[in-house]
């Protein structure tokens, strides 16, 4: 590979974005208040107060800016260019979404049309199941449908979990700083879209912390999604020494992908539809619990750390099948616990 990262640069990226993304925060939550484009408390959301709901701008005009100034476009494939095409798609539809309620169905048309993007025009697809259940390659309508599938499936779990003060920001952020790392050690100029979407949450996070005084909104969360989809997909095809990276990259996304899959299986239980909106994600059942927002944000964190170590070993003496079975069914358990305690109490 000819690329040759700069660690210069990727500071510079950082930096950049994460300025643009603080410094924009306050005009953004001025301006919300001022025309009234705040978030209303209700029966199913965690918070007390009218809240501005465009902290997504600002993640992206971090991102965004800092990405096309810094990112490496000479080294890279078409896909950098094609990941900017589709979130700015995605941004505007929040943003929509954000002002005025956009349906179900136009989300995900836009949704598909981002993916689209990446997928025949960026060549980010999966090919290969390395070896999961035996198979290597994939036939080309299957990696089609599995790639779309997992973009839109991650778009949405992040999109999901942003339920609660500073949590899918937070969580986010250490997905972003893992595949950073990741890139970097691989020499991929993916490494500037992470460290870019790393830059402008750690901004954005300054004002979304217990009591916040913005929320990403869909702006944010259907953008960061998209990219953290894009990244995971990238992710699995890099060789990095002694790290088994397909089973990493599931590692490092644990938390939003069981919760989601989680949540969505009680739905269907209970004759629900699985979109159906309620207060079953493993966040809403923390804070049953007693504890703040900012304790439910670092348990889950070090949850995501713990499987992250736990795969990293299992790795080292298990074949992918083996670990990917052993890592779904042990986070379905784990996960359920807290769900399976709180109706035991009841």
């Amino acid at each position: 590979m000819d690329f040759e990262y700069d660690l210069k640069y990727c500071v510079l990226t950082f930096l950049w974005s994460f300025m643009i993304s603080l410094f924009a925060m306050p005009s953004i939550i001025s301006m919300a208040h001022s025309k009234k484009l705040l978030d209303a408390p209700n029966k199913r959301t965690m918070h007390t107060v009218l809240t501005p709901r465009l902290g997504g701008v600002g993640i992206f005009a971090g991102f965004f800016s800092a990405l096309t100034i810094f990112g490496d476009f000479k080294n890279s494939d078409s896909g950098v260019q094609m990941l900017l095409a589709g979130s700015v798609i995605l941004f505007f539809v929040g943003l929509r979404d954000d002002i005025t309620p956009v349906s179900v169905f136009k989300k995900f048309f836009m949704q598909v049309l981002a993916a689209g993007i990446v997928v025949f025009f960026g060549g980010v697809r999966i090919e290969s199941f390395y070896g999961f259940l035996d198979i290597i390659i994939l036939d080309e309508g299957v990696s089609y449908g599995i790639t779309f599938l997992i973009l839109i499936g991650i778009t949405n779990a992040v999109n999901l979990i942003d339920g609660l003060d500073g949590l899918a920001g937070s969580l986010i952020l250490f997905v972003c700083l893992f595949f950073g790392a990741a890139f970097l050690l691989g020499e991929s100029p993916y490494v500037f879209v992470a460290i870019a979407l790393a830059g402008s949450l750690l901004g954005f996070l300054r004002y979304n912390f217990y009591q916040a005084k913005i929320f990403m909104g869909d702006t944010g969360s259907l953008l960061s999604g998209f990219v953290v989809a894009v990244l995971a997909i990238k992710s699995v095809d890099l060789k990095i020494e002694g790290v088994n990276m397909p089973t990493m990259t599931l590692a490092v996304l644990i938390i939003p992908v069981i919760d989601t899959l989680r949540v969505f299986f009680l739905r269907v239980l209970d004759g629900k539809s699985p979109f159906t909106p309620d207060k079953r994600h493993l966040h809403h059942v923390l804070s049953a619990f007693g504890f703040s927002s900012r304790v439910v944000v670092f348990l889950l964190l070090v949850i995501n750390l713990f499987f992250i170590i736990i795969v990293y070993q299992l790795g080292q003496i298990w074949t992918i099948t083996q670990v990917v079975f052993s890592i779904i069914g042990f986070a379905l358990f784990f996960l359920s616990v807290p769900t399976i305690f709180r109706r035991t109490k009841k």
